[in-house]
């Protein structure tokens, strides 16, 4: 028997151990090229090995502390400030034969507003002059007793007489020059018409108006027209009773008219009433607000909302939120790179970010972006 082996078959052979050569070296290379896991699972723990890519996909941060005043909320009305408030009452009777003004019309201090006829304040220039001539009558009795009593032809009573006409001559002149001021008169002004000049006490707005011309004024104590300065008012929220207690003088507040919806006001509170209303046990918190530009009328309805300081709390951007089931959760960093799922209850409030109530603490940190590739 020959032992010559064809040619076919070695070439089967070698072609049949290079190919079983190449299979184990690709698996060879398969293996040594297999992909890094992502991330491990250690029981309720997750490990991200250093070179799994997604450390460079996650971010981590610790929680914010931040002190974050709560907003409160209640119904409101624009009022005018009384401080800024003035009622315009006729110093006598009489009747008013000219009116400057008009409802709503602006007015400057001092300004002419109207001018009354009065007989009453005919008398009290009368009385100024009535009282000037007898101080001069007792000034020239005065000067007679003196010259008098230094050629020695007069009694020393005569000259103290006369010395206290002339004082109480001009005690009378001081008390009518003093009440016709008061009045609004003009001791300069001389015979013939002197009527009442009614001016402004302040500048403001004319905010009501019951006098025209022709009318005649008989209560002194009824008002003519009110002025009021709206350069700065008071919005007046109506606090229940359960929250006054976080309430207090110099707390920021805002406040909303339906006038202007997309417009916020703000000011500081000024005052908290002393007294509750005893039928909606609600007390007046008052809040001071510029108004510059009149935008706010006195009588509108309103919305306030008091800042109301808190604790500082815990703060996490929501980016860092995940829903897990029906529960909210975040990522917490246990020891680098290694994290567990934390179920945290929040409150969503006009804060940027979510404030966290329970479920983390104080010096946590928390993965704030990527987190949602940890999900299994």
């Amino acid at each position: 028997m020959s032992n010559h082996v064809s040619r076919p078959r070695v070439a089967a052979c070698t072609l049949a151990l290079a190919l079983a050569c190449m299979l184990g070296g690709c698996s060879h290379d398969a293996a040594e090229h297999e992909a890094a896991p992502a991330f491990v699972h250690h029981g309720s723990r997750i490990e991200v090995p250093a070179d799994s890519p997604l450390r460079q996909r996650l971010k981590i941060a610790p929680v914010e502390l931040r002190q974050s005043p709560h907003e409160l909320d209640f119904p409101a009305t624009v009022e005018a400030d009384p401080a800024h408030t003035a009622n315009v009452l006729p110093a006598l009777t009489g009747r008013v034969v000219e009116l400057h003004v008009d409802l709503g019309q602006q007015v400057q201090r001092g300004q002419l507003l109207a001018v009354i006829d009065s007989g009453d304040m005919a008398q009290a220039y009368a009385d100024v002059d009535k009282a000037r001539d007898a101080l001069n009558l007792a000034r020239k009795a005065l000067d007679r007793a003196r010259g008098v009593q230094q050629a020695g032809g007069a009694a020393v009573k005569d000259l103290e007489a006369a010395q206290s006409g002339y004082v109480q001559a001009g005690a009378e002149y001081r008390r009518a020059q003093t009440r016709l001021a008061a009045l609004g008169g003009s001791a300069a002004a001389r015979n013939g018409s002197r009527p009442i000049q009614v001016r402004a006490p302040m500048a403001g707005t004319i905010t009501t108006l019951s006098i025209a011309p022709g009318t005649f004024v008989n209560d002194p104590t009824a008002s003519m027209m009110t002025i009021a300065n709206t350069d700065k008012l008071w919005i007046t929220a109506e606090v229940p009773e359960d929250a006054l207690g976080l309430v207090a003088q110099g707390q920021s507040a805002t406040a909303s008219v339906p006038a202007y919806p997309d417009r916020v006001f703000r000011g500081t509170v000024t005052s908290v009433g002393a007294v509750l209303d005893p039928a909606s046990r609600r007390d007046p918190v008052r809040i001071a607000m510029a108004n510059a530009d009149h935008a706010l009328k006195p009588g509108m309805y309103a919305r306030a909302s008091i800042a109301v300081a808190q604790p500082a709390q815990m703060f996490v951007p929501e980016s860092a939120l995940l829903m897990n089931n029906d529960s909210t959760t975040v990522f917490v960093e246990v020891v680098p790179w290694t994290f567990e799922r934390r179920t945290v209850e929040l409150s969503y409030d006009e804060n940027v970010g979510a404030r966290v109530l329970k479920g983390l603490k104080a010096g946590d940190r928390v993965v704030v972006a990527g987190g949602v590739l940890l999900n299994d």
